[in-house]
């Protein structure tokens, strides 16, 4: 465990950890190719740290960064006496596919034997995600002997677990059409959509992203709101049921890329992303603008030295310039953004 700067793990009256009962992925998408975790986990494995001595493949992971579980790192949030906020995993996928639904069983078990923190599960794969969350876990599956009391705890928890998020990542449409129909059909308190690195304009909005279990029945689901519209001639009384409680995302999460081979952000794909979560009352996060800014965004102060660097006239491009992540901030015209969504039940689950 260690306490985290990561800014969405900073919730009001909770302390932001990380938590890695696994370690280890392989990059399956362009949001991966500057993976920090794949370049921290080479530098703790030479510092001979003993969870980073499995290595991954080299053509999709790298040194340290082979995938291992730690069953004996499952046990430490039910040391935590004050609540916190904790990141699963922030140097593995818990879904991937060399991680035993059976440990991934373990890993809820403590997050039902300790309500008083609340989890934040992100994943590349949301479609075992579905498939274990939605089978494996309620069903209980048999646990070892040192897991009885976690075990008594996720048998007597309620279904959902009501302190544990799920969330995808999403870099660009192609990841969003693909990865948000699983997340909608994954039983979760709380849905949440990760776009860091975001790489392209993304549209939450209006969409044929019915989740895979209403597949079948025409019509338009809007995902940040829950609303479904039946498709033009078929008739509205079939499809009554499925108008309402829908399944939702309830935060999304923008940010652009940061470190070696950062790739900018365009401030349109982030403001679009801003003002279609406003419409639909989605809570918004934005992170950070990464290692580039456009010059309308730049943080007060920075405006000398953009000048003497790039001319006067470039000004009016409004295009993202490289400046470092700590000097771009995370200022939004000029503001911070960094709702939180209510906890609660999700319908549909």
């Amino acid at each position: 465990m260690a306490d985290t700067s990561i800014e969405w793990t900073h919730r009001e009256g909770t302390v932001g950890v990380t938590w890695n009962p696994t370690t280890g992925c392989d990059r399956i998408s362009a949001g991966c190719d500057n993976c920090y975790a794949l370049t921290l986990a080479k530098r703790l494995k030479a510092m001979g740290s003993a969870k980073y001595q499995t290595d991954g493949d080299p053509r999709t992971s790298g040194p340290g960064f082979g995938v291992a579980v730690h069953a004996d790192a499952l046990r430490l949030p039910l040391t935590w006496r004050k609540p916190r906020t904790v990141f699963v995993n922030s140097m593995s996928d818990l879904f991937h596919a060399r991680v035993p639904a059976e440990f991934v069983a373990r890993v809820f078990a403590v997050m039902a034997a300790t309500p008083q923190h609340t989890y934040q599960i992100l994943t590349k794969r949301p479609e075992r995600m579905a498939r274990v969350v939605g089978s494996v876990i309620p069903g209980r599956p048999p646990l070892t002997e040192q897991d009885a009391i976690t075990a008594q705890a996720i048998a007597a928890a309620p279904w959902p677990l009501p302190n544990v998020w799920l969330g995808t990542s999403v870099e660009d449409q192609a990841t969003a059409d693909r990865r948000i129909p699983a997340l909608l059909d994954t039983p979760a308190a709380v849905r949440f959509l990760s776009m860091e690195p975001l790489l392209g304009p993304v549209d939450l909005e209006q969409s044929n992203w019915a989740p895979p279990s209403r597949q079948g029945f025409a019509g338009v689901h809007n995902p940040l709101t829950g609303e479904w519209w039946p498709a033009v001639g078929n008739p509205a009384e079939e499809y009554r049921d499925r108008l309402t409680d829908l399944p939702r995302i309830d935060w999304v999460i923008a940010g652009g890329e940061s470190g070696p081979g950062a790739r900018p952000m365009s401030p349109a794909w982030v403001r679009d992303l801003r003002d279609q979560c406003q419409e639909s009352g989605t809570a918004f996060f934005f992170k950070q603008w990464g290692d580039h800014v456009p010059p309308s965004q730049m943080p007060e102060g920075t405006f000398m030295d953009w000048d003497i660097a790039h001319g006067t006239g470039a000004w009016d491009r409004d295009e993202p310039w490289r400046m470092g992540k700590k000097r771009a901030g995370r200022l939004l015209d000029e503001r911070t953004w960094d709702e939180f969504p209510a906890e609660r039940v999700a319908v549909g689950a």
